[in-house]
């Protein structure tokens, strides 16, 4: 498994320029908002950017302006910088970091929400004076997982926001949140890193990697090196092409190979590559349904084979019944998930369900 830090620990920040500029400009204005929403699809670098930019505040305003002093030009804070090295330890005074909690004793799984329990003693904490004189500072990460509870004691703190307080709600998906607790906050948008800057980042953590599995997992990630990284670890491009070998044998599926791919995925042992394999296969339906509605423009292959597939797919049935097998198998994984149903059968019904539908051109 690759050894990725922390957010808290991580002093660089990679394609997110424009997003440190408008922190940059808001803190020297002057008029720096109490509460930052910062958004983007997930594992492209938002909660570095929260501790970067925490760091930076918590430091008041960073190591110094320019050349001849003034403003400061960027939100760094040097590893061994005493503030960097307490937040790294969790031991800053003025620091807050709300995340999912434990579900048990041992530490072994998280809880599936950040519940009330989390997040009830963020307004005192903001509303202490500072011990280091300077800034009270809240991380949520992440807010849209805030549970019901959690998120209306977070929206109580933020329609009275204490002076010299910040709150930094980290987002994957901000349309889940409670429309009050968006229009409290000013909104970041940070977008996904270029391919090469993903392909860069991967070569560093998995050197082993040759160019061919760097290249297809850089396009798998779709611009989040986070992704990229876990399907690394996971055998995601191997189970990737497992996946499209399968899809490549319809209109009528491979049905011994389906039944040895299900009895390998849903092996209890083998959690990880289970869920890999369910938000593979939701990802490419998606995919496939998005290459539809652009005739086929601006896909770019992952792995070789993928275009010849999705037209025999598209020609096979229409985009809104390609929707309804999304819906359905994107419904079956999650139901199974939740009831703890049988994830073979689960993977077989979601094969199952693609192949009546591309049999219809068969016909």
């Amino acid at each position: 498994m690759t050894d990725i830090p922390h957010p808290r620990l991580t002093p660089d920040l990679f394609g997110h320029e424009t997003a440190e500029r408008a922190l940059l400009e808001a803190w020297n204005s002057g008029r720096l908002a109490h509460a930052w929403l910062l958004c983007g699809p997930k594992g492209i670098g938002k909660a570095t950017l929260a501790y970067r930019f925490a760091r930076f505040a918590l430091a008041g305003g960073g190591e110094g302006g320019g050349l001849f002093g003034g403003a400061p030009e960027s939100l760094e804070i040097r590893p061994d910088h005493p503030v960097f090295r307490r937040v790294a330890a969790q031991g800053h005074a003025d620091l807050q970091a709300v995340e999912r909690g434990w579900s048990d004793d041992k530490r072994t799984k998280l809880k599936t929400e950040i519940v009330v329990e989390d997040v009830r003693g963020i307004g005192g904490f903001m509303s202490l004076t500072p011990a280091e004189g300077g800034w009270r500072v809240v991380i949520i990460d992440c807010a849209d997982e805030m549970n019901r509870n959690a998120a209306n004691a977070v929206l109580k703190v933020l329609e009275e926001p204490p002076r010299n307080a910040l709150m930094l709600l980290v987002s994957h998906s901000p349309g889940r949140l409670l429309p009050t607790i968006r229009s409290r906050c000013r909104r970041l948008m940070l977008q996904p890193l270029a391919e090469e800057k993903v392909a860069e980042l991967l070569s560093h953590h998995h050197p082993e990697l040759g160019a061919p599995d760097v290249a297809a997992l850089a396009k798998l990630g779709e611009g989040s090196i986070g992704k990229a990284l876990a399907l690394a670890d996971e055998g995601g491009l191997d189970l990737y092409r497992d996946l499209l070998g399968l899809l490549q044998t319809l209109p009528r599926l491979d049905i011994p190979a389906l039944h040895a791919f299900g009895d390998r995925v849903a092996r209890p042992e083998n959690d990880g590559s289970y869920r890999t394999v369910t938000e593979l296969l939701i990802w490419w339906l998606a995919r496939l349904i998005r290459a539809g509605g652009l005739q086929g423009k601006g896909m770019a292959e992952a792995v070789p084979g993928e275009a010849a597939v999705m037209g025999r797919l598209l020609a096979a049935a229409s985009l809104e019944q390609w929707l309804e097998v999304w819906e359905k198998i994107s419904s079956l994984f999650a139901r199974t998930e939740a009831v703890n149903l049988d994830r073979k059968q689960a993977v077989l019904g979601a094969f199952l369900s693609i192949e009546r539908l591309a049999r219809m051109a068969s016909r």
